[in-house]
């Protein structure tokens, strides 16, 4: 298969020679009737002259002389024949020796319209000549002027006019390939380039625009291309973001069943092994069987606890938690929360510090935003729990054993998990929960902590 600069050189070359040899016959045909009429216009006129000159003339003597005069002059033949068609002068042989000319084709021309002409090779001299013949009256007598050149020299001149042309138009078409071979290389460096960029972007390697300002086809191709290869960046782009949310999520699912099946282990087995003690033994104390009911209940509540976790997550991530907006006081607010958490905590001190003030929250939500937090905390602290209510912000501190800096980027990311330094965030649902609260609420979480020097964890609005 042959390369577009190829098929292009070809072509032309093929069209090239039948250009030239076209155009040199149709100039040398043209060329050569031109010529031809041009040597006819140029004998008549010499007949003509010649005319004149034979009416002052009445001695066939002089006639003869004239034409030979003349002969050597123009260098043509000169016959003059008289209406029987015998000849009674002629330039190039004895007269006794020339037959009756009344049946040659130009003298019947001339007899019948006043001109005739005929190519024809002369049987007199052996040449080709061609004749004119024109029809004259001389002193009441009719008589015919014939003139002939010979085509032998027509012949020279019109080769050596016809190279002439022909070299002419060969340095054109020269010309005219050159410049079209020159284009054709540069259109093949042109669909180089698009081809090499066809192939990288095949390969998924262009790193490179690809331009051209030779031609205004070129450059519309060539930012078609790049605009192509930048969609394709683009998609090849979201592909991989794809590829790694689809990691992520397999990743995700795989912790969330862990962390389900961790979660629901526990409680399970103390409902089982509860209610098959309460079971096998009939005779059991009333007082210890109401404990193992109340240890069944706490665990089935903790169950439930983790399972509304979840839906509040899914609501919250596909945005169909509706918000119940009203004033609230967030030291009355926090303060409940403390004291649901003190029936869990009996042994800790939470301390409750600032200044009270109002904001349009949803109570529910924004209560269990700050009963994770506070909870966090007294998980990861053997210390005091401070809350501190400020002008921008609820900060919850603690002195515990703190995250690492590396870790707290990612601490609020759905079912992200940190084991380090004894810190498990059981499903890591709290925080991404609470993240999400606040930003429903457009509040933001700021975290600052410190490896053993505990955490801060601070609601902004």
């Amino acid at each position: 298969m042959l390369k577009i600069h190829q098929l292009f050189l070809r072509t032309y070359i093929t069209i090239f020679a039948a250009i030239l040899i076209t155009l040199t016959l149709v100039t040398y045909f043209w060329a050569k009737n031109l010529y031809i009429n041009q040597i006819e216009k140029n004998l008549i006129q010499n007949i003509d002259t010649l005319s004149i000159l034979l009416k002052n003339f009445n001695n066939i003597e002089n006639i003869k002389s004239i034409v030979k005069d003349l002969h050597s002059e123009l260098n043509l033949r000169i016959t003059i024949i008289d209406e029987k068609g015998n000849v009674i002068a002629e330039s190039d042989k004895d007269l006794s020796e020339i037959k009756n000319h009344s049946n040659r084709v130009e003298i019947i021309q001339a007899r019948n319209v006043g001109l005739g002409k005929d190519t024809r090779k002369s049987e007199t001299i052996k040449k080709d000549l061609l004749y004119i013949a024109k029809k004259i009256t001389l002193n009441d007598s009719i008589y015919f002027v014939r003139m002939a050149d010979y085509t032998n020299k027509i012949t020279d001149n019109f080769a050596k006019l016809t190279l002439e042309i022909f070299m002419y138009i060969t340095f054109f078409l020269i010309i005219a390939f050159l410049a079209t071979y020159f284009i054709s290389l540069r259109i093949k460096k042109e669909t180089d380039n698009v081809l090499y960029f066809l192939t990288q972007l095949t390969n998924k390697k262009t790193s490179f625009p690809l331009k051209s300002t030779y031609t205004y086809e070129f450059y519309k191709i060539t930012k078609l291309l790049n605009k192509v290869a930048v969609k394709l960046s683009k998609k090849e782009k979201q592909k991989a973001k794809q590829t790694t949310k689809l990691k992520l999520a397999n990743r995700q699912k795989d912790e969330i069943i862990s962390a389900i099946s961790h979660e629901f282990k526990n409680p399970i087995a103390i409902i089982s092994g509860y209610s098959e003690s309460i079971l096998n033994d009939e005779k059991m104390p009333l007082i210890m069987k109401n404990k193992f009911l109340n240890k069944i209940y706490n665990n089935a509540n903790k169950m439930s606890h983790i399972i509304d976790k979840l839906r509040l997550t899914l609501k919250l991530e596909e945005g169909k938690q509706e918000l119940l907006l009203i004033p609230c006081s967030m030291k009355k607010l926090i303060e409940n929360c403390i004291s649901d958490l003190k029936d869990k905590y009996k042994n800790r001190e939470i301390i409750l510090q600032g200044e009270d003030i109002n904001l349009k929250v949803d109570e529910t939500l924004i209560s269990m935003a700050i009963s994770n937090l506070i909870e966090n905390a007294l998980k990861y602290s053997e210390h005091e729990v401070i809350v501190n209510i400020g002008e921008n912000s609820i900060c919850v501190i603690d002195k515990g054993i703190g995250i690492e800096q590396k870790e707290l980027e990612n601490i609020n990311q759905k079912f992200y998990r940190i084991s380090n330094n004894g810190w498990n965030n059981s499903l890591g649902l709290g925080l991404f929960i609470v993240q999400s609260i606040l930003n429903l609420h457009h509040f933001s979480l700021e975290i600052t902590s410190e490896i053993k020097k505990g955490s801060q964890f601070c609601i902004k609005y």
